[in-house]
């Protein structure tokens, strides 16, 4: 049975928005204000949201069209415990769920928190940051859900099920205009096609706005004064086939693509070395150390320009048989990203990626998903296989800008005597010609062709004991193999990095700068871009995962209005290479160790063993929800990924703990077309106490024993909604939702200047329109009361050092001399929407 034909046989259309143990999702008819049966599909099979021993946050389309909701970041507004981020693109989108995530720069490194889009699995978060389209509800799966969703999902999964065709005739359509210039268009037709046996849909929408960031472009050569704008348009097609009573054939086709200028990034603190930005770029006067980064003014003198295109077609049957019900779920999709970025974040021409056809990610994946399911009296059960073939192209550059060899120099030369440092000093330590070392346009080109093959067989089993004790039980066993072809080149062959690597270079360095310097100065001039010993160099790596993980879940509902549960669960997240240039950092001697390359770059897969138990509570004549489910998560080697200033780097963290609470509560009140949603999330995820292995110039001396980044210890929604009659011919509809987080830092190395502080969303909607829906007219505002927040804070790259040592394991601010940046979160944004519905 569809999940359309379901919820027309309920009572009411609930939406829960929720917390923890349960789903909170949100729906009511006019003339029903009660909790009614919801229907979810966590387990992969129909059931009541209320009988589900599982963590669901379901949000229904009313909810998600009140409070603005078009991609997953959205979503965080409706969900406690879910954060989500973007960084140096909006195709580096990564979403956590109490505070365990995984940062989305790395290509070759899958999220924990899956994504799922009409039963197909998408390679990397960065998919769902568009307009998802007409969705019938979204689903957030908190904690390990490795037995049914595979194997990256050790944190949680985002379920997203679109509507589907339906076989009476409607149509509709929607225009947008806002502040920042945005203006967009949306419009759908749903209906029959073939008597009863076909049906189709069709979603086509357009949407454009300014950019949120001012940009200070310098010399250029970009021109370009905003950045952070959208451009992007969205097509989505499909077909239901239904040929009998038993059978069930959906095709769905979608493109969509966007071409947009993003991410420029703001500093929120200036260090010294902004004097010698300023003097290699011809400013006449430093950047101030006390500018206010919420003016939005980002420095960037080549831009940001982005192309993102994701393509795909699938495939779905249910087909009744004698015995269960087989359900297959066939997809073809391709996702690729095409980007430039400033890679140092001022207007010095320092370093640069250029959009030029040599620096994009490209996956093309294949899924086959099987499942047959079936019930008896005294069991339900659910076999099924899942086979993925994933390819994963990757093309990197990362050229010199024409400032990189006179600000380099000027960086190693400089003291308190001469704190702008010797001019041409790369020319006189390598005695070459100025400019010729590190020539700018010249830098490296890589490439990394990845292939993953996946084959899993899993099980999800109900045993009814007696009517109100169940006992679930779920298996799957995957086996993933990986291979990565490597080849890296500099398209100067390295000529600096070269000559200081040689032994006349190291010792007239040495004669220069004095031997205890030399190594590093050579380490300087060989970072991991210029280093010559990558010139040329083709490696081949492969690595096999075969693993179990599982869940065992008891339930027992105490009456009609409780139901408890307990859980435990194994999650497992494969590992996998990593696709960025990485090397020693333990000294140079005569031999260059200190810059040779890591060949192998490998990374081991990610566990968690997770305890939880819940109760769900129906009240007052199904008028009030309370859930509350408390929860204990252990990782090991939990895969971090970080920036180290120079490059990408993923670290196996031995041990992360996170236990805490969830709540959501909704409430139909006595007064007729007013419903209060709210829901709590505390989790305390923090890093276990051990040094943490591999740490490259104790770069990571801050992590053990504290809270992860991005994690907040409390986050707290809540929205009010209601909807009231005006006339006999019209009717209103208001909402307002808020989200609070509490402080947490923003940077993977948790260095204290990257905090961000408590913070509070606040959205609202008002509407006015016919009472049959013919037409409304909503005025809304995102981000309302102009919350000024970050999203990342990092590290300005070759700006400043944080102070930290190979034998210093505490922040001391007093050494510290890095310039800071950071992503913002988004200002107000308001505007006007225009519905009509046929």
């Amino acid at each position: 049975m569809r999940f359309t034909q379901v919820l027309c046989g309920t009572a009411s259309a609930v939406v829960l928005a929720g917390l923890g143990a349960t789903s909170v999702a949100q729906a009511q008819e006019a003339d029903s204000q009660t909790i009614d049966s919801i229907i979810v599909t966590a387990q992969k099979r129909e059931q009541n949201l209320q009988d589900v021993p599982v963590v669901v946050t379901a949000v229904g389309a009313k909810l998600l069209q009140d409070t603005g909701v078009k991609d997953i970041k959205d979503l965080t507004i409706l969900t406690p415990g879910l954060t989500v981020t973007s960084t140096s693109s909006e195709a580096s989108t990564t979403a956590r769920v109490r505070g365990v995530g995984t940062v989305g720069d790395n290509p070759g490194l899958e999220s924990s928190v899956g994504v799922v889009i009409d039963g197909v699995y998408r390679p990397r978060n960065g998919v769902g940051f568009g307009d998802l389209g007409e969705m019938e509800r979204i689903e957030v799966l908190k904690g390990p859900q490795g037995t049914l969703f595979g194997k990256n999902t050790s944190a949680g999964v985002i379920n997203v099920v679109t509507k589907e065709p339906e076989f009476g005739f409607g149509a509709n359509g929607e225009l947008t205009f806002g502040n920042y210039g945005a203006k967009g268009a949306a419009a759908s037709v749903t209906g029959p096609l073939y008597e009863d046996k076909l049906a189709g849909r069709l979603y086509v929408a357009a949407r454009k706005r300014d950019g949120y960031n001012d940009v200070v472009t310098g010399k250029g050569p970009s021109d370009r004064d905003q950045d952070a704008d959208q451009n992007f348009y969205t097509v989505r097609g499909q077909l239901l086939f239904v040929p009998d009573d038993k059978a069930t054939f959906r095709v769905i086709a979608d493109y969509s693509r966007r071409d947009e200028n993003c991410c420029g990034a703001v500093q929120i603190r200036t260090g010294p070395t902004a004097g010698l930005l300023a003097l290699v770029s011809g400013q006449t006067v430093a950047l101030a150390p006390t500018a206010d980064p919420f003016k939005r003014v980002a420095y960037s003198n080549r831009g940001a320009p982005a192309k993102i295109e994701d393509k795909g077609v699938s495939l779905q049957g249910d087909i009744d048989l004698p015995f269960g019900t087989l359900t297959s779920i066939s997809a073809i999709r391709n996702w690729r990203t095409d980007n430039g970025q400033d890679a140092d974040f001022s207007t010095a021409d320092i370093t640069y990626r250029n959009k030029d056809g040599t620096n994009y990610s490209e996956f093309m994946t294949y899924t086959q998903e099987l499942r047959l399911a079936g019930r008896s009296e005294k069991f339900d059960w659910l076999v099924g296989a899942f086979l993925a073939d994933e390819r994963l192209t990757n093309r990197a550059n990362f050229y010199y800008g024409n400032d990189y060899e006179q600000y380099l120099g000027r960086l190693l030369s400089r003291s308190a005597a001469n704190p702008a440092g010797v001019a041409n000093f790369i020319a006189l330590l390598l005695n070459r010609a100025p400019n010729t070392s590190f020539a700018g346009g010249q830098g490296l080109r890589d490439r990394y062709d990845q292939r993953a093959t996946t084959v899993a067989l899993f099980t999800n089993d109900t045993w009814h004991v007696t009517d109100a004790f169940e006992i679930t039980a779920g298996l799957r066993y995957t086996s993933e193999e990986k291979t990565l072809d490597t080849y890296q080149t500099n398209t100067d062959g390295g000529v600096g990095c070269g000559t200081a690597l040689s032994a006349a270079g190291q010792a007239r360095i040495a004669s220069i700068v004095g031997a205890a310097a030399t190594p590093t100065v050579i380490g300087n001039l060989c970072l991991p871009w210029a280093n010559a010993l990558f010139n040329g160099r083709g490696t081949k790596q492969s690595r096999t995962d075969k693993e179990w993980s599982g869940t065992v879940k008891a339930s027992y509902r105490f009456s009609p209005e409780v139901f408890s549960y307990a859980s435990f669960a194994r999650g497992y997240k494969g590992g996998g290479f990593n696709l960025d240039r990485t090397q020693s950092s333990n000294g140079l001697p005569s031999g260059g160790a200190g810059v040779t390359p890591i060949y192998d770059t490998s990374f081991p897969a990610e566990f968690v063993d997770s305890y939880e138990v819940g109760l769900k509570n129906t009240l007052f004549h199904r008028t009030v929800l309370l859930n509350i489910s408390a929860f204990y998560q252990k990782f090991t080697d939990f895969q971090l990924n970080t920036f180290l200033g120079t490059s990408f780097v993923v670290r196996s963290i031995p041990e992360v703990k996170s236990k805490g609470v969830d709540a959501d509560f909704l409430w139909f009140t006595p007064i007729k077309g007013l419903m209060v949603q709210s829901g709590f999330t505390y989790a305390d995820t923090k890093y276990g106490n051990q040094p943490i292995p591999n740490d490259p110039g104790n770069a990571l001396a801050l992590l053990p024993g504290s809270r992860l980044s991005l994690a907040p210890k409390y986050s707290a929604s809540g929205s009010l909604t209601y909807e009231t009659p005006m006339g006999d011919n019209l009717k209103a509809r208001f909402n307002i939702g808020a989200k609070y987080s509490s402080s947490y830092n923003t940077g993977s190395d948790l260095f204290p200047p990257k905090v961000q502080k408590a913070y509070t969303v606040v959205n609202g909607r008002v509407g006015l329109g016919s009472a049959d829906d013919h037409w409304t007219v909503e005025l809304w505002a995102q981000n309302l009361l102009n919350e000024k927040y970050m999203q990342v804070a990092f590290n300005g790259p070759l700006q400043g050092s944080s102070g930290l040592s190979a034998t210093q394991s505490t922040y001391n601010a007093a050494l510290d001399t890095v310039t800071y940046d950071a992503f913002l979160g988004a200002p107000r944004t308001y505007g006007v929407t225009l519905r009509s519905k046929f």
